[in-house]
């Protein structure tokens, strides 16, 4: 196994702090995009590396396409947080970081340039295939922490990535106003089946049958990563038939 990517892809090593030990011999199976989420690139790299912000990643993508690698790809780098997929708690102890420059939706979120989209995909591409990470398991920050994260947002172009073999992706069934949607407050069994979906897809909901805020935020957090057209927690038509094509292209398990 290779612990490093391509020399060609990295134009600058720099040392963050804020790592340690895979936990239980963990090797990474999860690919984590995030975006930085600081007004400025170069406060954010500081922050990544500051000993005292008990934060880092692996890799920060910049607008321009260079790469920085902060954290060798064999150690615990701490940027999942309080997290979970499958059921899993310790994110960071099973993924590899990517922090994608943008100043994220407090500050204004541009679009992502073409030169950063190209080098995300190059890199992601020679992680995955280096670490043999599936596609379902290139996921965004907002996946695996719904209720605080928001990155890298809706503008991420995850059909992009997927053209070129990184991410899991069907195009998402197109919006249809006036068709019937679950929203926070309802309850019952269509809220049960939607919440065993989105637990079956790798979310962490839990399957009560009561759309609470919890609920809403997995929702949120799905459509950002599948179905970008509109982020509102509401699940309807589009929403959940977009899960069920999905779940539907996952490999068996």
């Amino acid at each position: 196994m290779s612990f490093s990517p391509d020399s060609r892809l990295v134009a600058e090593v720099r040392a963050a702090a804020s790592h340690d030990e895979r936990r239980d011999g963990r090797t990474p199976d999860i690919l984590l995009l995030h975006y930085t989420g600081m007004a400025s690139t170069d406060e954010a790299c500081r922050r990544l590396c500051d000993p005292e912000s008990g934060v880092s990643c692996h890799y920060v993508v910049l607008e321009d396409g260079r790469v920085l690698q902060l954290v060798p790809e064999e150690r615990r780098a701490w940027h999942a947080g309080v997290s979970s997929w499958e059921g899993e708690t310790d994110v960071n102890s099973r993924s590899i970081g990517v922090e994608i420059a943008n100043p994220g939706h407090d500050f204004g979120y541009p679009d992502f340039p073409t030169a950063q989209v190209v080098a995300v995909t190059e890199l992601c591409r020679d992680i995955c295939a280096r670490w043999g990470v599936q596609p379902e398991r290139v996921l965004a920050h907002s996946d695996v922490a719904p209720r605080r994260k928001q990155d890298p947002g809706e503008k991420f172009p995850w059909a992009i990535l997927a053209a070129a073999g990184v991410g899991h992706w069907t195009a998402p069934t197109a919006l249809r106003d006036g068709d019937e949607s679950l929203r926070e407050g309802d309850e019952g069994a269509p809220v049960e089946d939607l919440q065993t979906l989105l637990s079956l897809y790798g979310y962490g909901v839990e399957i009560d049958g009561v759309y609470d805020a919890a609920t809403a935020a997995v929702v949120r957090a799905f459509q950002r990563h599948f179905r970008p057209a509109r982020v509102d927690g509401v699940a309807d038509f589009s929403t959940a038939d977009t899960l069920r094509n999905l779940l539907r292209a996952l490999p068996a398990r």
